[in-house]
């Protein structure tokens, strides 16, 4: 177990939340100050999505990701910034025509996937490690896609945070590693209970843990009424955590959180019930070689 474990919180996500949660930031500027509110409440990691501001879906445009990112760093140089490439990974099958993408599609090449931390070149970014029904559609990772977008990102001088979701992504993900595709080695996060992935409990999480490759820096999350016993988990299982309205709208059951930084405080309570404090922006730097 970690005395000093790092604290990721996943701000705003791509899911249809903003019409369900008043805390759910949306604009660029909503999205910099709940990130630089959740890092004075404790996160050394802050991770990004971003939304189109008049609508609140989710967006892969370039210029809303290089605002967000000004923002926060015209306040904070020193929290890690950890930006998604899941969007554009997203296929609804036509019902008429399976092979066609119907309402709901995302489907997007590697270029437009990573083009934001091509350019903006963040600290850390996630690469989804596999594909699976995520949900009611497919989230679209193929072994090539993985191949092209962790090898450029890595060049780049941009670390990887390997998000999996289930033990054959693992799987994957050590076979890429064997390859030397992604060049450093990568951080993983295991992300537990995100339907039809790995169910958030314990015994998922352990065995999860013992097939990551020796020697890496990892975290859990777990989504809805698990995030916060997956902090306790994660951390006596010997790993670093997550938290964040990405993940969980709640601070209690029926109780809508009123920010991330509570929920970033609930963790770090949590952690300091059983003996830990969080690690500083600075500390988590030197732990990820950053």
């Amino acid at each position: 177990m970690r005395q000093n474990p790092i604290i990721t919180c996943a701000i705003t996500g791509s899911a249809d939340t903003a019409d369900k949660s008043p805390a759910v930031p949306v604009s660029p500027a909503q999205i910099a100050d709940s990130a630089l509110a959740a890092a004075e409440a404790g996160a050394a990691i802050v991770h990004l999505h971003v939304r189109e501001p008049e609508t609140g879906q989710p967006s892969m445009r370039l210029d809303l990701y290089e605002e967000t990112v000004a923002l926060i760093r015209e306040r904070n140089q020193e929290v890690i910034v950890n930006l998604t490439t899941g969007a554009g990974a997203r296929f609804v099958p036509d019902e008429a025509r399976p092979q066609v993408g119907a309402p709901g599609t995302t489907l997007e090449g590697t270029a437009k996937r990573m083009e934001h931390v091509l350019k903006i070149r963040p600290d850390i970014c996630t690469l989804d490690v596999g594909s699976m029904n995520f949900g009611e559609h497919v989230f679209v990772n193929t072994p090539g896609h993985l191949r092209t977008m962790a090898s450029e990102i890595t060049r780049a001088g941009v670390t990887i945070e390997a998000e999996v979701f289930d033990l054959g992504h693992i799987r994957l993900a050590r076979r890429l590693l064997d390859e030397g595709v992604f060049h450093t080695r990568p951080i993983f996060q295991l992300c537990l209970g995100v339907p039809w992935g790995a169910e958030a409990d314990p015994a998922t999480l352990l065995q999860m843990r013992d097939r990551l490759p020796q020697d890496v820096e990892w975290s859990a999350f777990g989504i809805g009424a698990m995030q916060f016993p997956m902090v306790a988990q994660s951390w006596l299982a010997g790993g670093h955590v997550r938290v964040g309205l990405e993940d969980n709208l709640y601070i209690a059951r029926g109780e809508l959180a009123d920010s991330n930084a509570q929920l970033v405080r609930r963790a770090v309570d949590i952690l300091a019930s059983l003996g830990a404090s969080p690690a500083s922006a600075t500390q988590a730097r030197t732990l990820l070689g950053l």
